[in-house]
């Protein structure tokens, strides 16, 4: 039998970043959108060579590649460890996990919440929490890691 730490009680399952976010992320997208069509409207774009042609055209897909996965990213806690989706996928199980902090940005959580950094061996992976449900989770987690020390 192997020992983990920590096991939630329930799974839990949400969406990676608050609706602040996602609608900040809106606004920013819709904004570079519009820039990125008067540009294309107003310069001679077709006189560039072909390798600017490519590099505007792979920021403009991975602009709305970025914005799709913003709005459609979930995290999920449970037995197996916590998952956060996004445009890969982001997967520590709780054997692996060696220690783990909530951290936050003052006076901003209000648009960026606090996020649940944890350490594995040498590597630190961080995970985005959007609703109460995963925040609180994240504070048992952190403070399940706080209390093993």
């Amino acid at each position: 039998m192997k020992f983990e730490f920590y096991k939630p009680e329930k799974p839990v399952t949400g969406p990676a970043y608050s609706p602040w976010f996602k609608l900040v992320a809106t606004g920013l997208t819709a904004v570079l959108a519009a820039y990125g069509i008067h540009i294309a409207l107003n310069f001679p774009l077709m006189q560039y060579s072909f390798g600017v042609k490519a590099l505007l055209l792979g920021a403009a897909l991975m602009l709305g590649v970025s914005y799709y996965w913003f709005l459609r990213s979930t995290i999920t806690i449970d037995a197996n460890g916590i998952t956060q989706t996004w445009m890969y996928n982001r997967h520590v199980e709780w054997r692996d996990i060696r220690s783990a902090k909530m951290i936050g940005i003052p006076y901003a959580g209000w648009l960026f919440p606090p996020r649940l950094v944890v350490r594995t061996g040498n590597a630190f992976l961080t995970f985005n929490g959007g609703s109460q449900a995963v925040l609180v989770e994240f504070a048992k987690i952190s403070l399940a890691y706080q209390m093993k020390k």
